[in-house]
């Protein structure tokens, strides 16, 4: 596990805290899958529905932020690591997990930024840090960027500026097709499609059955209107946000560690070294042994990263 220093204060050197388990909140003990299997603690309304709000330990505040195609469980095996530490407050954006939302409202990756903002007001939090990962960084960032609460940022895995690699791209040439509802629902709920499409997404390519299909895959097979809920994400989203990054992480102040999978092929670890000093004050961590869902593969290692700027 690599450190790389921006110009900022970050700390350099390797990482060498382990993770623990346990953990105690409202949505029960230790914040494993089971956690994510029960309703969420609370709902909070937004424009385009309501979402889903899971808190887990007690001390500082965070507020996780997942991308797509999945929703908050994608942090079950890193919460139970950083429950004994903080709080954290994961969320199940519109048309995600356990949100609410009704068919008839487009969800789209702008109104998930007004939603974190909504969600973060209506938990009352007077500081508190962000962990994001994929497109949930992006929304994060845009979301949260000049917030005087942020006291740290932790983003995984996620959009850089500069051009988006193939793999990214292939993705969003899908936003053309006429059909995009069910071809996301044959890429995610066709385990050999799945595997072929996006398994470059794991090391290990199995990491994208059991629990990953049980809660991202699954439910857009079997529901239509996640299935097109899961598109529309898809077809909203604007190149123009990944533009305006240099922009945004200027105003980041806070704090931001950045923890990366060595062998991601949509975010390239490259990418993510260029990316440090746009920001006042970041630190890169790669971890070995992981792609693009790093916290997944990798959660004692990306906890031991995280801890140290959200605690």
């Amino acid at each position: 596990m690599i450190t790389t220093n921006s110009g900022g204060s970050g700390e350099s050197g390797e990482s060498g805290e382990s993770g623990e388990s346990g953990g105690s909140g409202g949505s029960g003990g230790s914040g494993d899958a089971d956690g994510f299997r029960r309703p969420p603690d609370r709902w909070v309304p937004v424009a385009q529905g309501a979402v889903g709000v899971r808190t887990f330990g007690a001390g500082p505040d965070v507020v996780f932020v997942h991308g797509w195609p999945v929703s908050g469980a994608t942090f079950r095996h890193l919460v139970p690591l950083l429950a004994p530490h903080c709080t954290c407050h994961v969320l199940d954006l519109p048309g995600a997990g356990a949100s609410r939302f009704d068919p008839a409202v487009p969800v789209s990756v702008a109104g998930h930024v007004e939603a974190v903002r909504a969600v973060v007001d209506a938990l009352g939090l007077a500081s508190f840090a962000v962990v994001g990962h994929d497109s949930g960084g992006l929304i994060a960032r845009h979301a949260l960027a000049d917030d005087p609460r942020v006291r740290a940022w932790g983003l995984l895995d996620t959009e850089h500026p500069g051009r988006p690699g193939w793999r990214f791209r292939s993705i969003l040439a899908l936003r053309r097709l006429p059909a995009l509802p069910r071809v996301v629902g044959a890429m995610l709920g066709w385990r050999g499609l799945r595997h072929l499409a996006v398994g470059a997404a794991f090391v290990d390519r199995r990491g994208l059955d059991g629990e990953f299909a049980e809660f991202f895959c699954d439910p857009v097979r079997r529901d239509p209107a996640r299935r097109t809920a899961s598109a529309q994400v898809v077809r909203s989203f604007d190149l123009a946000l990944v533009d305006a990054l240099p922009a945004v992480h200027r105003r980041m102040t806070a704090p931001v560690r950045l923890v990366w999978g060595a062998r991601d092929p949509y975010f390239p670890v490259a990418a993510a070294r260029a990316m440090v000093p746009t920001f006042p004050d970041a630190t890169l961590v790669v971890v070995d042994d992981a792609a693009l869902f790093v916290h997944e593969e990798q959660p004692t290692a990306v906890a031991a990263a995280l801890r140290p700027v959200l605690t």
